[in-house]
């Protein structure tokens, strides 16, 4: 179901990874938020009714980042729209929770609550085992698994670019390294 706007005085979206490249952003803002009375150090260009009396060009507008974005909406478009988007990741999602779920050696590490479409983090519970899934899932072509620093462990990034077959392949090689090191 769509999203009310009208419910938000301010919405701010970084659009990398499902819409177009990091630095880009998505901004609406309630008409009662553009105004004059800012705080008096807040720059020009930071003023949301600078970009409103502009049409959004006070400045030069990223136009690359501009572009991929306008990409990105055809190839979404083409594909069916958000819901097609939506019931794809609901899919590739499940695939990968699926098998943590019954996985005797990974484990995933957010509650079922508050699961992700996007980034599902795992682990195995043990360090020196998460580093050579992480090393031999590098030498397999899987790139880019290895956890957020803070947290450790694996995580695998979904975005909407990932093919439901990279999914698959994330599973069959997790399985199979669970039938080697279990």
């Amino acid at each position: 179901e769509p999203m009310d706007v009208s419910k938000y005085g301010l919405i701010y979206g970084g659009v990398q990874k499902n819409v177009g490249p990091a630095g880009v952003v998505i901004v609406i803002v309630r008409d009662d938020l553009i105004r004059e009375n800012v705080l008096p150090f807040t720059p020009t260009i930071m003023r949301y009714k600078t970009q409103a009396d502009a049409g959004s060009l006070s400045n030069t507008p990223p136009c690359y980042g501009i572009y991929m974005c306008g990409k990105v909406f055809q190839w979404l478009k083409g594909l069916g729209g958000l819901e097609a988007m939506q019931k794809l990741n609901e899919e590739k999602a499940a695939i990968l929770y699926d098998y943590l779920d019954q996985s005797k050696l990974f484990s995933g590490t957010a509650k079922k609550e508050f699961r992700s479409l996007m980034n599902v983090p795992f682990v195995t519970g043990n360090p020196e085992l998460d580093a050579k899934f992480i090393a031999e899932a590098k030498a397999a072509g899987i790139e880019n698994i290895k956890g957020h620093r803070s947290v450790g462990g694996m995580r695998a990034s979904i975005y909407n670019a990932m093919p439901k077959a990279g999914v698959e392949a994330l599973v069959q090689f997790m399985d199979k390294f669970e039938r080697e090191n279990a």
